[in-house]
């Protein structure tokens, strides 16, 4: 007994300093981490063109009315060739279809203008989400698409919220989100978040691995919701912004997912690799109270995104995810300038200018001739989600309008 307790306290004095230490680093913030706020900095570029701005958009809107299908929705599961995504029919396809329709749709209300057969093509789309968002569910129990088309569904339903005065419209867009919310109750992970995949248990609750950035998009639609008054769960929000907080390193980079947070220096978590993440996990954050994502964490990264864009841009088109430097899929590219729109919206509005001139820059330059952007080959859902966000991006470039 006698050699016990010498054991217990020499274990005691040993984990004191440990202890100690733990709440220290607890108690500091990672905005004083010099890392954090200092970075590459972007070549100057000229301020955009207003006319060219405009000019672009309506190229782009002209390529969703184009390829609207007969039911209202965007994309198909057409158009196989050269495909390297795990995809169980039908569901997947579901998924897919819905998070394009919706990034379609939401592209159209913000910036498609008061046109006649632009609204046509809206009151023929919210005909098709009503019908379908409500039936959305996942593949199977590995394929969780579907927490994307619940995300982006919400964030339409937010706009056409806002297109209408009528309160019995209103009242049935608000309903569909309370279904969304509660679609991705069901499908948050065991310790909180979101994901698109669970490889692991296969449980009805996803017991695999979060991701931040598909964390951060929920947070996000979440926030847009409660602005038109919708409640959100604070447990859904305190969970989500725990398992983020785990994926952030020091210098605001963010693991891909939790099952990779404790490989800090792999490619895919260090800070090139993370520059079609940290734009959404940092305007999540701080959406949600977050007092360490400050301005100038903002604006640093933003500058890294400018100045490192070739490294996020060479995965832009290569059929195959993650082939690419630092780890980094095609899909990252509209989808991490779709965020960054957000995150220069953060700033202050003397901070906002030059961030909405290297936006622009590089919508402008990449858009195709056919008037879409894509930036992945995904059946052919790529043209209209890349046209989305791309829409989306341009919109808050125009000028004299923040």
């Amino acid at each position: 007994m006698h050699n016990y307790l010498r054991f217990a306290a020499s274990l005691v004095l040993m984990l004191v300093p440990i202890v100690a230490l733990a709440q220290k680093a607890e108690q500091s913030t990672t905005a004083t981490n010099p890392y954090a706020v200092t970075g590459p900095k972007p070549t100057a570029v000229e301020p955009r063109d207003a006319s060219e701005v405009d000019a672009a958009i309506r190229r782009g809107v002209e390529f969703l009315l184009k390829t609207q299908n007969k039911d209202g929705s965007w994309g198909s599961a057409r158009r196989t060739k050269a495909l390297n995504i795990y995809a169980p029919v039908p569901g997947a396809h579901h998924a897919f279809r819905m998070g394009t329709t919706a990034l379609a749709l939401s592209a159209l209300v913000e910036v498609g203008g008061n046109e006649p057969e632009v609204q046509t093509a809206i009151d023929r789309c919210e005909t098709w989400m009503f019908a379908n968002l409500p039936k959305l569910r996942r593949a199977e129990m590995t394929a969780i698409y579907n927490t994307w088309g619940h995300a982006y569904g919400i964030q339409a339903l937010v706009r056409l919220h806002g297109r209408t005065q009528d309160p019995v419209r209103r009242k049935k867009y608000v309903e569909l989100i309370d279904g969304q919310i509660d679609m991705l109750n069901r499908y948050e992970f065991v310790n909180g978040g979101w994901a698109y995949y669970d490889f692991d248990q296969h449980t009805q609750k996803p017991g695999g691995s979060p991701v931040s950035f598909t964390t951060a998009t929920v947070m996000i639609a979440f926030h847009e919701a409660k602005q038109i008054g919708v409640e959100i769960p604070e447990r859904l929000i305190e969970r989500a912004q725990a398992s983020i907080l785990r994926q952030r390193l020091p210098d605001f980079s963010y693991a891909y997912g939790e099952y990779l947070r404790l490989s800090p220096g792999r490619g895919i978590n260090r800070p090139g690799g993370s520059l079609g993440r940290s734009q959404v996990c940092n305007v999540a954050m701080r959406m949600w109270g977050d007092k360490e994502t400050t301005d100038e964490i903002v604006d640093v990264w933003l500058d890294r995104l400018w100045a490192r864009n070739g490294w996020l841009g060479i995965g832009r088109k290569r059929p195959v995810p993650h082939e690419s430097w630092f780890q980094v899929a095609g899909y990252f590219y509209y989808y991490g300038h779709f965020y960054a729109a957000y995150a220069i919206d953060e700033l202050p509005a003397e901070r906002r200018e030059k961030h909405y001139d290297q936006l622009a820059q590089v919508m402008l330059k990449l858009q195709e001739k056919d008037g879409s952007w894509w930036d992945y080959p995904l059946y052919d859902y790529h043209q209209a989600y890349g046209t989305g966000f791309a829409l989306m991006s341009l919109g808050r470039c125009r000028v004299g309008e923040k």
